[in-house]
């Protein structure tokens, strides 16, 4: 079985640093939102795409300068606040399964968050981004997980994606895998555990200490072995 984790808000907490860092900003430029309704929105999505849904509903373009220094910020936030999800690095340990990640994070991003987190050397050189593989197109388009799958040769079956967003789910869902849905990261809202079984998943978990487990019964339940 191949083991495949979304980065940000399932191995690190940074979803709840960029929903505040956005919401900060966008509410600055006339589009006020709160950090809980950026990640009930956007979480699992690129700025870019989250950029253009803003535009769209203002109206009017963000100022020029608005996306460069929004990543500039939010680089700082992951070089000096960023942590791993608590249980992820024991979990590992755990896991024998093949494993890779799977992100709309950008490749330079990936590994400053999980450089900084000690969780680098855990996964390289397996670890995909969305916007860098194949036709670049960020999940919710299947596209980077079937990347992986390909790298591994695995079967979608046999393989399981652990994602904390809707977008990420349907992704995995489009390329044929099985999907745990994640709500421990601290940007997780009351109905996400819902709003992800909804998508598709076929079990939440709040604590990664539960992860080791529940992918060797999502593997039993089907019969499949190693």
């Amino acid at each position: 079985m191949l083991v495949i984790f979304d980065c940000d808000g399932v191995l690190v907490d940074s979803e709840i640093l960029a929903s505040r860092l956005d919401a900060e900003r966008f509410t600055e430029i006339g589009y006020p939102i709160t950090a809980e309704e950026m990640s009930l929105r956007f979480a699992g999505l690129t700025f870019d795409r989250i950029a253009k849904i803003v535009e769209d509903e203002l109206g009017r373009p963000l100022p020029q300068s608005f996306h460069d220094e929004t990543d500039k910020a939010l680089d700082h936030l992951l070089t000096t606040e960023l942590q791993a999800i608590p249980g992820i690095a024991e979990a590992l340990d755990r896991i024998e399964h093949p494993r890779c990640i799977c992100s709309n994070s950008s490749p330079e991003r990936l590994r400053v968050s999980l450089t900084h987190t000690k969780l680098y050397d855990r996964f390289r050189p397996y670890i995909f981004s969305a916007v860098a593989v194949g036709a670049k197109r960020p999940k919710p388009a299947p596209d980077v997980f079937l990347h992986a799958m390909a790298e591994f040769d695995a079967d979608p079956r046999e393989t399981v994606v652990i994602e904390d967003s809707t977008h990420g789910i349907h992704g995995a869902k489009a390329a044929g895998c099985r999907v745990i849905g994640f709500i421990g990261g601290s940007h997780s809202w009351p109905g996400h555990a819902d709003a992800l079984t909804a998508a598709g998943a076929e079990t939440v978990i709040r604590h990664h200490r539960d992860l080791p487990a529940t992918i060797e019964a999502i593997a039993a339940w089907d019969g499949i072995v190693d």
